[in-house]
């Protein structure tokens, strides 16, 4: 096999709280997103002491949305994946009534989608709640936030039955681990305890939203979402196999549970051994254990290294790792490995027996423009290029790919570093750092590379 499956879906992943801006337009309240102007590595602000950051504008695709889709189906897109942000549908995340100017905010966007044939892939909550949810509950330390999540989804899923069909969860849902605050909205320094209560509390949340999507969308099909942080043995040593399968299975528990349904016996474990505690009520387990998820979409940027020996390890930008001596870096410290992609496709496929999705992937990198106005992304065509050839590669394996999104297909606001000089398009926004820039949209060299990879199914794969 040369291409991808006729049917295969072909597109872009953004962000509300990273393209959209208007951060307080049309009745939006704040999120927690708008709480971290230096981004999720950052301590968050409160409301008295919040600053402007680079993503009260963002690359201002709430107004600007008709043009970008129609340069995503100039590319050939025939999917695109985006967020709602919960904060315009609940500006509180309380409230009884839902705010009808953000509901008619994401009409216009999927009537928008319809008019290009391109298919909306849209995440319920993607590194961001209602502020509000913070400081009057606690985030989702509360389980009162099962109750106000699942409103929001039922909200959503009645209001566009007919024009969403594809649904994740919760974004990179393991991250919770490792930034508290965006994950579940606990304080960065929250104890495992907190963090992992908070995390059952949205466990729960997740199963209700699937079971929601089956009674309200029949038709449609409902995922979760991963972080997909491979982790390989730094050697052959057993100590350092058994490191790196504790490695795996801190970020695997979660779609273990989401997808068999139930708690598996090495978390129970290590609840045991680290004296954590969940409370749990009456029927959580039951909920948990009738809504697994239809398919597995995860994140895949780099593979780490496991190691028995702590020594090892270094200090990474997001999670902390053992470097790879096989491998180069990103200008961000990120190993490079494509070939990470067909195991981690093999691996999750043949652990859980469902449809796969790889939702993100792609490279973040400083672009310059040259003196022809022209932005020379070699680079990133690599990239790409070497990791969709893996991905057919695991076609070949017999693993069930529903589709690709890159990351970012228009430069945004990166999540870990709010940067603008963090590019990942295939479409160039002149944003700056600073917040300077004009906005106009530019075209890189990589987006006739895509156009031309969709246009022939992977076949100009090289």
């Amino acid at each position: 096999m040369t291409q991808f499956p006729d049917d295969f879906l072909w597109g872009g992943a953004i962000a509300a709280n990273q393209v959209e801006g208007a951060y307080d337009l049309d009745g939006k309240g704040l999120s927690t997103s708008d709480m971290l102007p230096s981004g999720i590595l950052s301590p968050h602000q409160t409301r008295e002491v919040r600053t402007a950051g680079i993503k009260d504008v963002a690359i201002d695709f709430y107004h600007r949305y008709p043009d970008d889709i129609s340069l995503f189906k100039e590319m050939g897109f025939n999917c695109l994946r985006l967020s709602i942000a919960w904060s315009r549908i609940f500006p509180n995340g309380d409230e009884q009534q839902p705010n009808e100017a953000g509901l008619a905010y994401y009409d216009r966007i999927f009537d928008e989608l319809a008019k290009h044939d391109i298919t909306p892939f849209v995440t319920l909550s993607h590194y961001e709640m209602p502020y509000a949810l913070v400081e009057n509950y606690g985030g989702w330390a509360d389980r009162k936030l099962i109750e106000f999540f699942e409103r929001y989804v039922r909200t959503v899923f009645q209001r566009y039955k007919d024009k969403v069909k594809l649904w994740l969860t919760f974004n990179e849902i393991n991250m919770s681990l490792h930034a508290p605050f965006t994950g579940v909205g606990l304080h960065e320094d929250a104890t495992e305890q907190a963090i992992y209560q908070a995390i059952h509390h949205q466990l729960v949340a997740n199963a209700k939203a699937v079971k929601l999507c089956q009674q309200i969308i029949p038709d449609g099909k409902i995922g979760n979402m991963l972080l997909g942080a491979i982790n390989y043995p730094y050697t052959c040593n057993p100590d350092d196999v058994i490191a790196a399968m504790h490695e795996n299975n801190k970020w695997l528990f979660f779609g273990d549970v989401q997808t068999r349904g139930k708690y598996p016996g090495y978390m129970l474990r290590y609840f045991r051994e680290n004296n954590i505690e969940i409370a749990m009520e009456e029927g959580d387990l039951e909920t948990i254990s009738q809504a697994s998820v239809d398919f597995i979409s995860f994140s895949y940027y780099a593979s780490g290294c496991a190691s028995a020996d702590p020594k090892q390890k270094e200090v990474g930008n997001i999670v902390d790792s053992v470097p790879n001596p096989y491998l180069e870096k990103s200008q961000w410290g990120w190993l490079i490995d494509p070939k990470g992609l067909r195991i981690l496709l093999n691996f999750l496929y043949d652990r859980y027996q469902k449809p796969l999705f790889i939702v993100e992937n792609g490279l973040g990198a400083r672009d310059e423009i040259d003196e022809n106005g022209e932005i020379q992304d070699d680079y990133r065509i690599q990239y790409l290029n070497d990791h969709l050839v893996q991905a057919r590669e695991a076609l070949l394996d017999g693993v069930e790919l529903m589709g690709f999104t890159s990351w970012g297909p228009i430069d945004l606001v990166a999540n870990s570093t709010a940067e603008m000089s963090k590019r990942y398009g295939f479409i160039y926004v002149d944003r700056h750092d600073d917040g300077s820039g004009t906005l106009e949209r530019k075209r890189k060299k990589s987006f006739s590379w895509y156009q031309e990879m969709i246009a022939t199914q992977g076949r100009s794969l090289k």
